[in-house]
């Protein structure tokens, strides 16, 4: 999505808003409405903000109202706005600023959301508005989780049309994703009830932070969840997030309630969460809570936003991390951001056989045969061709 390399040298905000706008007009050679001529105005357009009245708000007095729709709970007065920056008091009422406005949409392959363990080998159209729920010091797309609306530029680009271009582009799936989904949930939530019925898979990639009514019912339609699970420590998600550990560990505990396929990746930071002990009762809570079969991506953190001090974790480390969750009897263990590492691969935890060969997002060997191991037969977790 973004062209980090142009971001490490220091790219201005007028560069990142051009930017911005160059990567939507590029979707037009997909098939999108053309960014050039008369029309453009009426495509890609510098923020552009189109509203959704969203109940998930309660109205309390003087025309303030709270939100309910994250454990955040921002109290807004009239005209006033989240901490996701998406969402407005307008006369006593909450409204999503962001709903089929998005800033981003591309086609990946699966494996980049990441999912190991869904359709290998096909792709995702993928979307995001801007805003986030939290405010990582870490984070990747910081330019656009970090931003409002009138910052970037938009697409005007309804449910509707996001179903029919996913379907031109033969997508397997949509993935919510870039940012947290949760801040754009009425654009996902109806986009999501049009691709089940079209026949495509709904994927998000989210932080976790969301409140239990409006997730259960997002469960209802979400077929696949990789939920980043930051760090293990209060003050790791209080420090480095803004956030929250304990609402994540319930969304973790939903998800896998409501039967939406899970994997976690867990981005090891030098010195921030890197602690083995920590990771080794992480990857407990996991087994016990989740089950010994939930895959977890060890993934690579490289010197982004206001970490820029730190350098890139060791492969070694991620090494030991994956260790010690394999001897913590966790089946599924991946390292992630080291193209080429064995990591990258599933192997069969009952007779060790490879049976998804990975270099970074290419495919290679599969031995799997009706979502079963192809040489002893043992089920593995997921949602296979």
């Amino acid at each position: 999505m973004v062209d980090r390399g142009m971001f490490n040298r220091g790219m201005t905000k007028r560069e990142f808003l051009r930017f911005s706008g160059a990567t939507l007009c590029a979707l037009s050679l997909g098939g999108l409405p053309s960014c050039s001529g008369p029309s453009q105005a009426q495509i890609v357009k510098k923020g552009l903000i189109k509203t959704k009245l969203s109940p998930y708000f309660t109205p309390l007095q003087g025309g303030e109202i709270e939100c309910t729709l994250c454990p955040n709970r921002c109290r807004l007065a009239r005209g006033r706005r989240g901490l996701c920056r998406v969402r407005e008091n307008r006369d006593g009422k909450q409204y999503s600023l962001v709903y089929g406005n998005p800033c981003a949409a591309n086609l990946d392959p699966i494996e980049k959301k990441p999912f190991f363990h869904v359709l290998p080998a096909t792709t995702s159209f993928s979307i995001a508005t801007v805003g986030c729920n939290f405010q990582c010091k870490f984070c990747q797309n910081w330019e656009i989780s970090q931003a409002s609306p009138e910052d970037v530029y938009n697409i005007d680009f309804p449910p509707e049309s996001v179903v029919r271009k996913a379907k031109e582009m033969n997508a397997r799936s949509i993935a919510y994703t870039y940012v947290e989904p949760t801040i754009f949930y009425e654009y996902m939530w109806d986009t999501a009830q049009l691709a089940r019925k079209a026949g495509l898979l709904n994927v998000s990639h989210s932080n976790g932070f969301i409140n239990p009514e409006p997730l259960r019912k997002l469960c209802k339609v979400l077929d696949a969840a990789n939920i980043d699970l930051k760090g293990f420590t209060e003050s790791f998600y209080q420090e480095l997030c803004s956030g929250e550990l304990a609402p994540v560990l319930r969304s973790l505990k939903i998800l896998r309630q409501e039967r939406v396929h899970l994997e976690i990746t867990n981005l090891v930071i030098p010195t921030k969460n890197d602690e083995m002990p920590v990771v080794k009762e992480m990857c407990l809570w996991i087994k016990k809570e989740l089950g010994p079969d939930t895959p977890i991506h060890f993934s690579r953190f490289y010197p982004l936003y206001k970490l820029r001090t730190l350098p890139p974790t060791p492969v070694s480390t991620l090494e030991r991390a994956r260790a010690i969750a394999l001897s913590a009897g966790l089946e599924y263990v991946y390292i992630g951001n080291v193209p080429g590492h064995e990591g990258e691969h599933t192997f069969c935890p009952k007779c060790k056989k490879l049976l998804i060969q990975r270099t970074g997002y290419m495919i290679g060997e599969v031995h799997l045969k009706a979502g079963k191991c192809g040489y002893c037969g043992k089920p593995i977790p997921g949602i296979w061709p």
